[in-house]
């Protein structure tokens, strides 16, 4: 087909490749643009680019067969739950199993992309201190949001004298701190808290570790009666929420049990009402005192810290697994935005009003972004050819709307829980909507939404 749209993609992580490939096989031409000299993103330990938040020890959370993409499964003498660098291995193995390696400027930072005023892009891109100006009809946002550390605010009253770091600058124990023989807070209970005050708590490892935890969590294991988490409970996708709560609830009950009486707080929201605190390893650690949990920091105090039940305790390091903003800086702020975290989109991919922006991978499932991310490249790519039809767009705010009352509705109010969805129900409804959009194209003669321009 002629007269197709001009693709940028901005990043080449796992929420980009499976665009890419979409793409391609639909015949759309595309540009990915990679900061890094390699694929993979945030997965990448150690990445060039600075953006990866992997530490040495990172597992997946969500199982293997949960994680993989739909036409590219796994290696099947890979773990349930593999290691960041057998995760990093398969995206490499994606890209050169599909040809894709050749279409990604890698080594590229997208600086600016300007929409132009009848639509379209202006893409600056930076390679080896050259700058290159192209046009394109069409912009795929698909560079994370897990780069751009987010620190308490306001700040903790006070002056602390020791170590403070975020975790998305964690290695191990000894990088880019020691903090072998240290006394060390771990503020946060999400699982990259858990993960390394869990580490941190070894022998061998800190003095002593405390984790100060704002509200209680409910901490799943990666097993439940010996099966991965995610594969154990499996009810339609249009099963009603409430149902599936309380089937949720209650396999909890019986595999975790009552864990106050280790110390952690009871939380003050239901199973499902936030996302989940994954770990295997944190109960027994409670259990044997490798761990201590407190309440959240009241004021910091030199060399010590002060909690919010009036406890003092001496302190060495603070690490704080606060989480993330989501930011654009390629973009124009007035133009997109997402104050606390929050950006509504349509299905959590396209704003209305902009038919030549898209974002993928901009979600937080409970369960793997990265199949998401390729039904989402499968939309891009319907649409850019014109299979598939956006619906009006008072009818996109109404969707918008209906979706954020329930979000917020069901979780927890925090800049942690404004993108939230489920990933089978996410997967049915998008399935469903392209459904909906197909029939529109087919009754406007499948003319292209947008042609070619650039």
């Amino acid at each position: 087909m002629s007269g197709l749209p001009r693709v940028a993609i901005i990043g080449a992580g796992s929420s980009a490749l499976p665009v890419c490939k979409a793409l391609r096989d639909a015949g759309v031409p595309y540009d990915c643009f990679e900061a890094s000299d390699r694929v993979g993103g945030n997965w990448v330990f150690g990445n060039k680019n600075g953006m990866s938040s992997a530490y040495r020890s990172l597992h997946i959370n969500t199982s293997r067969d949960r994680m993989e993409y739909a036409d590219y499964p796994m290696p099947r003498d890979y773990p349930d739950f593999p290691h960041h660098s057998l995760i990093a291995r398969y995206f490499d193995a994606y890209v050169d199993h599909f040809g894709l390696r050749p279409t990604i400027q890698f080594e590229t930072t997208v600086e600016r992309a300007a929409r132009r005023p009848g639509g379209g892009w202006d893409v600056t891109t930076v390679r080896a201190g050259a700058r290159r100006a192209a046009r394109y009809d069409l912009l795929a946002v698909a560079s994370g949001h897990h780069w751009d550390p987010r620190w308490p605010d306001p700040p903790f009253p006070g002056r602390f004298d020791g170590v403070v770091m975020h975790s998305h600058h964690y290695v191990d124990p000894t990088t880019p701190h020691d903090l072998r023989g240290k006394r060390v807070v771990v503020v946060g209970m999400g699982n990259s808290a858990m993960d390394i005050a869990c580490e941190l708590s070894r022998e061998g490892t800190a003095a002593r570790v405390m984790i100060a935890a704002r509200r209680g969590a409910h901490v799943v294991p990666h097993y439940w009666f010996g099966k991965p988490l995610d594969q154990l409970i499996t009810l339609p996708p249009w099963t009603p929420w409430p149902v599936r709560r309380w089937v949720a609830a209650a396999a909890h009950r019986l595999a975790v049990g009552d864990v106050t009486r280790l110390g952690l707080p009871a939380p003050d929201h239901r199973l499902g009402e936030a996302h989940p605190t994954i770990s295997s390893e944190l109960l027994p650690r409670l259990g044997r005192g490798d761990l201590v949990v407190k309440p959240n920091l009241a004021a910091l105090e030199g060399t010590s810290v002060r909690f919010t039940d009036g406890t003092v305790e001496p302190v060495d390091a603070i690490v704080y697994c606060t989480g993330y903003n989501v930011t654009f800086p390629f973009l124009d702020p007035a133009l997109i935005a997402a104050p606390d975290n929050d950006l509504p989109l349509f299905h959590r991919v396209f704003r209305p009003g902009l038919p030549d922006l898209a974002f993928i991978g901009l979600l937080q499932p409970l369960g793997a972004i990265m199949p998401l991310a390729e039904a989402q490249g499968r939309w891009l790519a319907a649409y850019a050819t014109g299979a598939y039809h956006l619906p009006p767009e008072p009818a996109m705010h109404a969707e918008i709307a209906r979706d954020r009352l329930a979000m917020f509705r069901r979780y927890v109010r925090s800049a942690r829980h404004t993108m939230q969805v489920d990933f089978d129900e996410y997967l049915w409804r998008l399935a469903r909507e392209r459904r909906a959009g197909a029939r529109r194209a087919a009754a406007a003669h499948h003319r292209l939404p947008l042609p070619a321009r650039a």
